[in-house]
């Protein structure tokens, strides 16, 4: 079986640090790998040398993680989000990474419009940097439940929205199935999303049946309500031929022996293919 299509987020399997991750990937025929930041920065060997050592083992960094968090009560807070965003713009052409994964950011105290115009101006400010380091932006919108402080941008077509505002080619959505699974709207907005050359990434995981953290409850693909073959093919279907990424918070998997735990994921990425 080939899992040459198939990326782990780093933050997936917490416990190892990022170069025991790759090489613990790449003796599994894992193709890809998405580096989260607090990962990547733990490297003694700097940004550089991180990406050096990644790419020597014969994985592919398909993204950093994560960016975004524009919003704010006041203009000098979003202005600090903005100088961070191009701070880790800077840090993903470093790493070689093509792609930074967006979480958007919302903010209590304002309504979720507000923060919505909020990213839209962010996200316009940081554009130039982006396209000058050749690195690409995706809007990942996320799961109702987090639109109080994570944020504002829930839907397809909300990210779709502010990317119609943009405008920009480097600027496109990443699609996470735990956080759209439940849209009705889903399969138009894919295939939409796709028809504009903005379908960025794919990300997988399940949703299960009463959580028991909303945050790091995350089930393996087949073990929750995700129809994920379903949503796949939309995906595909929208012109997307790139990598299936597992990214799983998940405190149950975390504590278990990492290694056995990777052969899960992999048994249940053939599973749910």
């Amino acid at each position: 079986m080939s899992f040459e299509k198939l990326c782990l987020h780093t933050i997936t399997t917490k416990p190892w640090d990022l170069q025991t991750a790759v090489q613990k990937y790449a003796a599994a025929g894992i193709g890809g790998v998405s580096i989260w930041r607090d990962s990547a920065q733990a490297y003694s060997g700097g940004l550089k040398a991180a990406g050096e050592m990644t790419r020597s083992e014969g994985l592919e960094i398909v993204s950093y993680v994560r960016g975004g968090f524009f919003t704010g009560l006041d203009a000098a807070s979003r202005q600090v989000a903005i100088d961070e965003n191009k701070k880790l713009i800077d840090e993903a052409a470093e790493l070689g990474a093509p792609l930074i994964v967006l979480v958007c950011g919302a903010t209590p105290g304002q309504s979720l419009f507000t923060s919505r115009e909020q990213i839209a101006d962010g996200l316009a400010a940081v554009m130039p940097h982006a396209e000058a380091a050749g690195v690409k932006l995706g809007i990942e919108p996320l799961h109702p439940m987090y639109a109080d402080s994570r944020s504002a941008v829930s839907t397809m077509a909300q990210s779709n929205a502010i990317c119609d505002i943009v405008q920009h080619k480097n600027l496109g959505i990443t699609v996470d199935v735990f956080h759209v699974w439940w849209d009705d709207a889903l399969q138009a907005q894919i295939k939409l999303t796709g028809e504009k050359g903005r379908l960025f990434s794919f990300h997988i995981c399940d949703w299960k049946n009463n959580p028991e953290d909303m945050l790091n409850d995350r089930g393996l693909m087949g073990e929750g309500v995700i129809d994920i073959p379903q949503i796949r093919s939309w995906v595909r279907e929208a012109g997307f031929d790139g990598y299936d990424e597992v990214e799983i918070f998940s405190n149950r998997y975390w504590a278990m022996d990492q290694d056995e735990y990777l052969e899960k994921i992999k048994q249940a990425f053939l599973d749910t293919k």
